[in-house]
């Protein structure tokens, strides 16, 4: 049960890792398909489904301790909720500043992707 599990988990992973490769690959046979090209814009993609995947996972966690925080200490001290109120608020827009800033890489990344200029593309 658990190794066929953990070839199910494999292969998935394989998959979400070579599809980016498969996509920027050019799909007409009669064309000559130039492999850097098609590597650096597999890495490109993958690269950001990762910046925007780990920034918000992050920027997740971060925030649901800061909540719990802030709960906790409205519980323990209901007089303060004001001021706690007012620093969570703040907190949580830096921290979502933070997942915004790696989806400005991302779009970077696929939209004006400084890495094809070094290879003519």
């Amino acid at each position: 049960m658990k190794k066929g599990v953990v070839s199910v988990i494999l292969g998935l992973l394989f998959v979400v890792v070579s599809a980016p490769f498969v996509i920027a690959a050019d799909a007409s046979p009669a064309a000559a398909v130039d492999y850097t090209k098609a590597i650096v814009l597999g890495c490109t993609l993958l690269a950001a489904g990762l910046a925007v995947g780990f920034g918000a996972i992050g920027t997740g966690i971060g925030m649901g301790s800061g909540i719990q925080g802030a709960t906790n200490a409205v519980g323990r001290n209901p007089e303060a909720q004001g001021k706690i109120l007012i620093t969570l608020m703040v907190g949580l827009a830096m921290i979502e500043s933070l997942c915004i800033y790696a989806l400005v890489i991302s779009l970077i990344l696929l939209y004006a992707n400084p890495l094809l200029k070094l290879i003519g593309g």
